[in-house]
């Protein structure tokens, strides 16, 4: 398969010879709606950066290629420079993607290993990765979607003792993903972390459930009513909604971020689909069954047949800006 720019992509191996310094490669389907989307973000980036060469593989075409880069769903991203794998990332991320063009676009040549700078910058950065929240597991896949058996099980693990986490998808990055098992000096995943110090993978989080130790080692997570107070305080115009303002999933959602757009007033969005604790009991906490919802102050506006009529009445503009 041809490469921009004129480097060639050899066959199963996946060898090439590209003139640039970065390679990026994505793995597609032609049934899946949305790796259609990310190639016409692919095209933008290309033309933003033409020193990058961006390569299409459909991935069930070469099955052997898609197997040694562990490629189990579409889209999904790799990385080269220098004929070395360095980063990946697994789904539909327009704005993730990128980031990581720009920043591996921007930071030169792959290093060879025995320089030790970018091995001191790794170990800076996953400190601060594993600093991130005071529970934090690195696991494959999101807490929404596992990606084995080991991680869905450590998150079953995890919510049912009501602690409180933040998670790293080490599928979305690969120099963490290879960096964090010398790091921590543990060789599989999921690692669970508090207060930065590495407690173990699934046996040992398993072993403390059992002796009841989990509980005052991680940190409790908020109760469900508190959690949505301050979740439709987050912004002074919140939207709840199927999908995020990129892309919305439903209808009903899309239509109220075109209302939303064409007032000019800021606003942020939480995607319900990614939480289904926040799912289900905001219908609950606002007495109000069905989504889109908007929040201004904290306060329910409704769904999308409010917000139309707001909007016809002249009324929306002046509710979003805190005015009546």
């Amino acid at each position: 398969m041809e490469c921009p720019r004129g480097g060639v992509l050899k066959g199963a191996g996946l060898g090439w010879t590209c003139p640039s310094s970065l390679l990026v490669v994505h793995f597609w389907a032609p049934w899946a709606p949305q790796c259609g989307q990310m190639n016409d973000v692919m095209a933008e980036l290309a033309r933003e950066h033409p020193q990058v060469s961006f390569v299409k593989l459909e991935a069930e075409a070469v099955p052997e290629v898609s197997e040694k880069y562990e490629i189990s769903s579409v889209p999904t991203f790799l990385f080269f420079k220098n004929s070395q794998k360095m980063d990946r990332l697994d789904g539909a991320h327009a704005p993730e993607l990128t980031k990581k063009v720009q920043r591996h676009a921007s930071s030169g040549s792959f290093p060879p290993s025995g320089n030790e700078h970018p091995k001191e910058d790794l170990s800076l950065r996953l400190k601060k990765l594993t600093h991130a929240a005071r529970c934090m597991l690195f696991m494959k896949g999101t807490p929404q979607e596992p990606r084995c058996g080991f991680s869905k099980q450590m998150v079953e693990i995890l919510n049912k003792h009501n602690i409180q986490f933040s998670s790293f998808d080490v599928f979305s990055d690969e120099e963490v993903r290879q960096g964090l098992k010398t790091y921590s000096n543990w060789p599989t995943y999921p690692q669970l972390y508090v207060s930065g110090e590495l407690i173990g993978g699934l046996d040992i989080i398993k072993e403390l459930e059992a002796s009841k130790e989990l509980d005052t080692i991680c940190p409790k997570a908020p109760k469900l009513e508190e959690r949505l107070k301050v979740l439709t305080n987050k912004a002074s115009v919140m939207l709840f909604m199927k999908g995020n303002k990129q892309e919305a999933k439903c209808g009903f959602s899309r239509q109220i971020l075109e209302i939303l757009n064409s007032t000019g007033v800021e606003y942020e969005t939480f995607d319900i689909l990614e939480d289904e604790e926040v799912r289900q009991g905001l219908k609950t906490y606002s007495n109000w069954p069905t989504y889109p919802q908007l929040y201004v102050k904290g306060e329910l506006v409704g769904g999308l047949d409010i917000v139309k009529e707001l909007k016809e009445n002249g009324e929306l503009l002046p509710i979003l800006k805190g005015e009546n």
